[in-house]
């Protein structure tokens, strides 16, 4: 029997040189540079991604493992099965910032999800109420006024307050002084005595109070041009004033629709429209003389009481709002437009002065030749 050998001291070991030959066989699996392996584990030669893969295939592959350091183990023969699927890409055209659109993904049976974009619709506007706040703001009316305001609505401070343009961003009562319609400040909490104090009377197109204009309808908008009317026919102001563009394009459309006029331009205001004063032919509350056999003659009877006394109407000045959410037009723009109505307001006060005085005076002589008619009587 032979004797064993001495073992080798580690130093003198001569480690094996390196290669890719081992239990996996990683030399069988390396590129050749001709498009084909040695044992390729896919057929072709070149392995593919199964997410590029749009059919379904299988192979086997035979692999015989065996290695120079387990000599005892024996050949193994390994089946393995691959199997791709089948991935379906769905493009969606991306919506505009404007448009909102949801999508949803839904699975199919191979595994697959598809995206199906869902557009939503626009939605009918939603009429907002404060239950917990008045509901409704009086007018400041009287006869004989020189100028009624019509405005929007009321705000939620104004409702509350009950008082005029009461929010502190609102500028109506600076307005109103630095344009000289009024000769002294005043205050939200002076809106009722306007009318008396200085002809000046104040209304709304709509009476229900928002936090803002966006929330009225145009329904609510159309809708209260008829009470205007009736409102400016029962008092009969020499003029009215529109705080607002948006409130002038309301009236001006339901105008325009009445007098059949609204197929040409759609009831929109001209291009060539301007803040101020606008043309008689838009004069509001507009009375038209007429008997009530409409002959022209009266009733037919001599009573010519019940002939209906015609008015031409109050003129309208377009001014721009007070708001303190209208930013559209300038601070110097808005101080420019309400002071060509303050101009004339002023006008107009000197001159009811003047024939307030005119009127005194002659009643005063009146007076005067009547007393001296009756002492002549008397001796």
């Amino acid at each position: 029997m032979a004797s064993p050998e001495a073992p080798m001291p580690d130093g003198e070991r001569t480690p094996p040189p390196p290669t890719f030959t081992g239990r996996l066989k990683l030399e069988d699996f390396r590129f050749d540079g001709h498009g084909s392996t040695s044992t390729s584990p896919s057929p072709g030669g070149i392995r593919k991604s199964i997410r590029l893969s749009s059919t379904t295939k299988s192979a086997t592959v035979n692999t015989s493992a065996s290695s120079s350091a387990s000599p005892s183990r024996k050949t193994i023969q390994t089946t393995t099965t691959t199997t791709t699927t089948t991935t379906t890409t769905t493009t969606i055209k991306t919506p505009s910032k404007r448009k909102l659109t949801s999508t949803s993904a839904s699975p199919t049976p191979s595994g697959s999800g598809s995206l199906t974009p869902i557009s939503s619709k626009r939605q009918k506007k939603i009429i907002k109420t404060y239950d917990t706040i008045p509901q409704s703001l009086p007018d400041a009316l009287a006869p004989n006024l020189l100028l009624l305001f019509i405005g929007l609505n009321p705000g939620i401070s104004t409702a509350i307050q009950q008082h005029a343009y009461a929010h502190p961003t609102n500028l109506f009562w600076r307005l109103l002084f630095s344009s000289g319609i009024t000769p002294v400040p005043c205050t939200p909490q002076e809106d009722r005595t306007l009318p008396e104090r200085f002809a000046l009377g104040l209304t709304n197109i709509v009476g229900r109070p928002t936090r803002n204009g966006g929330e009225l309808t145009k329904g609510e908008m159309d809708e209260g041009v008829e009470v205007l009317e009736e409102k400016v026919r029962e008092w009969r102001p020499e003029s009215v004033c529109v705080v607002g563009k948006g409130i002038w394009e309301s009236i001006y459309r339901v105008k325009q629709g009445k007098m059949g006029k609204k197929k040409g331009n759609n009831g929109r205001l001209p291009k060539e429209w301007k803040y101020g004063w606008q043309d008689e032919s838009e004069n509001m509350g507009v009375v038209i003389e007429e008997g009530d056999d409409g002959s022209g003659n009266g009733n037919g009877n001599g009573n010519e009481d019940h002939k209906k006394k015609g008015w031409k109407g109050a003129r309208v000045f377009v001014a721009t709002s007070t708001s303190g959410l209208a930013a559209t037009v300038g601070r110097a723009e808005k101080e420019k437009i309400w002071r060509e109505l303050g101009s004339w307001v002023e006008s107009r006060r000197e001159e009811r002065e003047n024939e307030k005085g005119m009127r005194e005076g002659k009643e005063e002589r009146n007076e005067e030749e009547e007393e001296g008619q009756a002492g002549e009587l008397r001796e």
